[in-house]
C-alpha cells in the first residue's frame, strides 16, 4: 500500500470539503480531498427526486460562484446543485481523490501529524478536516418493530410515491423533509398521515422579501448559541413548487392527518402525544414573532416594502387538530409504510482521537478541536447559526483555513519547512 504525504487532508467533497479546499488554497496550504464516492454525493443519492433548495439560488450558494441557467429567486434542483458543486470543484481545481474511503485516523510523531488508513493506501497529514457534514448516520427512534407487510424507510431513502406499496402511509417528522415528502405522497392520492413534532416556521416570504433575507437582515443566521431546549428543533420550510410557506392547515385541508408527536407502539396500533395543538400553536407564535421583528426592522430602518396584512391570517385549527387522534391501528387505516424523517446522528467512531465529550460530540472552537491539526466543518452550531449552509459552511472554512495558516507559519521555523504533497 502507497503512503501519500500533505500537508492537509480534507474528508469529504461536499460543500464543506469544497470550501475548504478554496480557502486552503488561497492561503498555499497543500492539501488533498479523500471522497469515499463522488462529489457532492449526498445531492446525488441521499435525496428523493424531487427535491430542491429551500433557500433561492443568490442566497444558497458559495461568494465566489454563481448559479447559472437559473432565476437567482428559484430553488434549484438537486441535479442542479450536484452541477454546481462538480463546476466549482473545476474552478478552484480542488485535489479531490473520490472512491477514496478513510476507515481511520489516529495520531502519529508523537501527536505531531495523523495517519488515515484508506480504501487507497494510506494518507500522513499534519492537519485533518473532517468535513463529511451534519447528515452522516439515519436516525430511526427504535418506537416500531420490523413487521410483516410494513415497509420502513428513512426519508434519506425516500425517492417518490411510487417506490412504496399499495396503501397509507405515516410520514414521522414536521420539518422541511416530512413536511414535502408528506405533501408530495398526499398529491399523488396516497392517503396521508403526518406526525407533527415540535418546529420553526417561517414565512415563506414576507413584505416582498424571502425568509432567508430577513434572517440575516434581523441577525439571526449569526445567532451563536441555540435558545434553550431548540437544538433538535426542525424548521418547516419549502422551495418546491416555486416556494411557499409551510401551512399544517392547508395540509390538512389538502386531505393529510395531523397527529402528535409519535410515542409509541404496541400490538398494532401507534400511540401519539397529546401535543398537536400545542406544536402547532409554537409553531404559529415563532411565524408571528419573524413578522413582528421584520416589521420593526421595515419601520426603525424606513424601508419602503409593501404591507402584507394577510400574512397575519390564520385559519382556525382543522378538526384533527381540535381532536387528535391519541391511537391508530395499522390495520385499521390500512399503513404499509412509515417513512421516518426524523433527522440525522453523528458517527465519528472512525476518527480515534481523544477529541470528543461524554455524547460522542467533537470538543472544537469553531471548528477548532482541542486536539491540534484537527479541524470540523459542516456541522450545526459550529460557530453560528448558518453553520450547516451552504454559504455558511464557507464563512467557517475561511476561518478554519486561516488557523491551519497560521499554525504552519507558527511550526515553520522549527520544522524549517512546510511539509508538501508527495504523489
Amino acid at each position: 500500500m502507497s503512503i501519500v504525504h500533505t500537508n492537509t487532508l480534507i474528508i469529504g467533497a461536499g460543500q464543506a470539503g469544497l470550501a475548504a479546499s478554496e480557502h486552503l488554497s488561497n492561503n498555499n496550504v497543500p492539501h488533498i480531498i479523500a471522497e469515499k464516492d463522488r462529489i457532492a454525493e449526498s445531492w446525488r443519492t441521499r435525496r428523493w427526486d424531487s427535491l430542491v433548495a429551500n433557500g433561492p439560488a443568490w442566497h444558497d450558494r458559495f461568494p465566489t460562484r454563481e448559479f447559472t441557467g437559473i432565476d437567482p429567486d428559484s430553488f434549484a434542483t438537486k441535479d442542479q446543485i450536484v452541477d454546481y458543486f462538480s463546476s466549482f470543484a473545476e474552478q478552484i481545481s480542488a485535489p479531490v481523490r473520490t472512491g477514496t474511503e478513510i476507515f481511520s485516523v489516529s495520531p502519529v510523531d508523537d501527536g505531531r501529524a495523523f495517519r488515515a488508513e484508506s480504501s487507497d493506501g494510506a494518507f500522513v497529514a499534519r492537519n485533518i478536516v473532517v468535513a463529511t457534514g451534519a447528515f452522516q448516520k439515519p436516525a430511526i427512534p427504535p418506537l416500531v418493530p420490523s413487521l410483516p407487510g410494513l415497509v420502513q424507510i428513512h426519508s434519506e431513502s425516500y425517492r417518490n410515491p411510487a417506490q412504496l406499496p399499495e396503501g397509507a402511509v405515516l410520514v414521522v417528522g414536521a420539518g422541511s423533509s416530512g413536511v414535502q415528502i408528506a405533501d408530495e405522497l398526499a398529491r399523488a392520492g396516497r392517503r396521508t398521515f403526518l406526525s407533527v413534532g415540535p418546529h420553526n416556521r417561517p414565512p415563506r416570504r414576507y413584505r416582498g422579501r424571502d425568509f432567508v433575507w430577513w434572517l440575516g437582515a434581523l441577525g439571526q443566521w449569526d445567532a451563536t448559541t441555540c435558545e434553550p431546549n431548540m437544538e433538535h428543533v426542525t424548521i418547516a420550510v419549502s422551495g418546491a413548487r416555486g416556494g411557499h410557506t409551510v401551512d399544517f392547515r392547508s395540509l390538512a385541508a389538502s386531505g393529510i392527518t395531523l397527529l402528535g408527536t409519535l410515542e409509541s407502539f404496541g400490538g398494532d396500533s401507534l400511540r401519539f402525544a397529546p401535543d398537536l395543538e400545542r406544536n402547532i400553536a409554537q409553531g404559529d407564535a415563532d411565524y408571528l414573532s419573524l413578522l413582528d421583528a421584520a416589521d420593526a426592522y421595515i419601520a426603525r430602518e424606513g424601508l419602503d416594502l409593501p404591507e402584507e396584512p394577510d400574512a397575519r391570517k390564520i385559519a382556525r385549527y382543522p378538526l384533527c387538530v381540535t381532536i387528535p387522534i391519541r391511537e391508530l391501528g395499522l390495520r385499521d387505516v390500512e399503513i404499509t409504510a412509515i417513512v421516518w424523517a426524523t433527522g440525522y446522528s453523528s458517527d465519528f467512531g472512525w476518527l480515534k482521537l481523544d477529541a470528543f465529550d461524554s455524547h460522542g460530540q467533537p470538543r472544537h472552537r469553531r471548528g477548532v478541536s482541542v486536539v491540534p491539526g484537527l479541524y470540523f466543518l459542516g456541522l450545526p452550531w459550529l460557530s453560528r447559526r448558518a453553520s450547516p449552509f451552504i454559504w455558511g459552511t464557507w464563512h467557517d472554512a475561511q476561518y478554519v483555513a486561516a488557523h491551519i495558516a497560521g499554525r504552519d507559519a507558527d511550526a515553520a521555523p522549527a520544522e524549517g519547512r512546510r511539509v508538501r504533497v508527495d504523489e
